[in-house]
């Protein structure tokens, strides 16, 4: 995981460019992601092998409790202050849920990554 990038690259992106734009933490190419929510292989440019990152459940866990208390203020908010009916919170609310998620789980499996290859962090190994 912590191969170097060939020279002439513009090297490593800073964890909050990593995050939003699926860069590669190595070389900082755009690679980082092979579906929505799934890392490529390795980056296509300096050949980071990304199978090696283990992220884990550690976004999804940060991201629910502050993404679920924003809509759960929103859909309040839209009930009691503007008296939006029924219907319209059941069009407005899952679809905008499922997109905040999905962002959210690509840019925290992204940043976490970026800072496990910034800081050659591994799993723990007794002797």
């Amino acid at each position: 995981m912590n191969d170097p990038a060939p020279a002439g690259l513009k090297g490593q992106p800073a964890v909050m460019q990593a995050a939003l734009f699926g860069l590669c933490p190595a070389c900082g190419s755009k690679t980082l992601f092979a579906g929505t929510l799934r890392f490529a292989e390795r980056c296509a440019v300096c050949g980071l092998d990304f199978t090696a990152a283990n992220v884990g459940d550690g976004p999804a866990a940060l991201l629910m409790l502050p993404l679920g208390a924003m809509v759960v203020a929103g859909a309040l908010f839209l009930h009691f202050v503007l008296g939006a009916p029924w219907w319209m919170q059941m069009l407005l609310w899952p679809p905008l849920t499922a997109a905040l998620v999905i962002l959210g789980l690509r840019g925290g499996k992204a940043a976490l990554f970026a800072l496990e290859y910034q800081r050659s962090a591994r799993e723990g190994r007794s002797p």
